[in-house]
């Protein structure tokens, strides 16, 4: 006897684990993106549909998998993850200068990618299994297993990276109940040393100055942040290049796909980590603006999804990745404007590429399970 599934009933099946204003939210994002991508690289619209399309499944097979079976599988995912780090640093390949990634059989992969998703997941299902039994040792415990992947992503070198693993894991024991106690020292010792370096900037980034803590090309890129005109046809071009695309932009842009430093290829990097530039050119400041509000609501909606949680571990594990995707805008936009070092972030759901895309649609596909199942703790 054959089985077939009525149209409606089939359509009504797929939509279940869909959380309508996150993807109402995300459709936006990404008719942007492809908007954007029309305007700065045509060629490479083909690919993107199919990354989209790749990022768009895992998200839905992602928000179809209950929270507490997406919370068990965070040990096993935290150590391969940390596993294939160790093999990328023992036999990895090396490009451009980073060893940052693994050839397994007919394709390479970048293991750190997997550490955003695997760093929250396995420290929400840390502290959930401690639940009320919280102090020093718990949040010491959950430091190690936070410095682990990051120092291994740190050496490859991957700064932009491991900025976004340290600060999905400094989320969850943060909103496990870290004390301002620990933190403000830390914050105020990150205030001294960036109050130091804009002071003694013209004596620090003098070519015999080693800073030790940083690679050259790290100091160079903090050089060039305080004065990109010291090099302006090289390490100096694309913040220079980007801030004029902006500022050129004014209030509503000249216009899309007639944007000059775009087409004349001034803006480097401008389908990936600069699209910014383009959107802010071509739509000017309303442009800029439209997306912010929708990035805005998109926070929102991942932070009533994180309140509304049943468990702890959801909670904190809504709560980083929500954190994240505003740790992903800010850096973006931060050091597109010429406000923070060039890191490699994308403009999250915006910029072309499939890694990034797919880590950050997976993330709201956890956002849309922890909803479902406060949905149905409800009924």
């Amino acid at each position: 006897m054959e089985l077939r599934l009525h149209p409606v009933a089939l359509i009504r099946a797929l939509l279940r684990p869909i959380d309508p204003p996150l993807f109402l939210l995300l459709s936006l994002l990404l008719a942007a993106a492809f908007v954007l991508m029309q305007s700065a690289s045509p060629e490479r619209i083909h690919a993107q549909l199919m990354n989209t399309g790749v990022a768009l499944a895992l998200m839905w097979v992602a928000a179809r998998t209950p929270a507490p079976r997406l919370l068990s599988l965070a040990m096993p995912l935290y150590l391969l993850g940390v596993v294939l780090l160790i093999a990328v640093a023992l036999f990895g390949e090396v490009s451009k200068g980073a060893q940052r990634w693994l050839h397994v059989g007919v394709t390479r992969i970048q293991p750190s990618e997997i550490m955003k998703i695997a760093m929250p997941l396995m420290l929400a299902w840390y502290f959930q299994q401690r639940e009320g039994a919280t102090g020093l040792r718990e949040f010491l415990v959950a430091a190690v297993l936070l410095a682990i992947p990051v120092g291994l992503i740190v050496t490859q070198p991957d700064l932009g990276t491991s900025l976004l693993v340290a600060a999905a894991g400094f989320y969850v024991i943060f909103f496990a109940g870290l004390s301002w106690r620990l933190i403000v020292p830390v914050v105020m010792v990150g205030v001294i040393g960036i109050g130091s370096i804009v002071a003694f900037g013209d004596t620090w980034c003098q070519p015999d100055v080693d800073w030790q803590v940083l690679r050259e090309y790290q100091k160079q890129r903090v050089c060039t942040l305080l004065d990109p005109t010291s090099d302006p046809l090289g390490r100096g071009f694309h913040i220079i290049q980007s801030t004029i695309a902006i500022g050129s932009g004014g209030l509503v842009g000249k216009g899309w796909m007639n944007g000059t430093q775009t087409h004349l290829s001034f803006i480097p990097e401008r389908h990936t980590d600069f699209i910014f530039a383009v959107l802010a050119e071509e739509f000017g400041l309303i442009g800029a603006l439209v997306l912010l509000v929708l990035l805005l609501l998109l926070l929102l909606r991942g932070l009533v999804i994180a309140a509304h949680a049943p468990t702890l571990g959801t909670r904190l594990l809504a709560g980083a990745i929500t954190m994240i995707f505003f740790t992903y805008a800010f850096v973006n936009m931060g050091m597109v404007s010429g406000i923070l070092p060039v890191v490699g972030v994308p403009l999250p759901f915006i910029s072309y590429g499939g890694t990034a895309l797919v880590t950050l649609c997976i993330g709201v596909g956890i956002l849309m399970s922890i909803q479902r199942e406060y949905l149905q703790s409800q009924n």
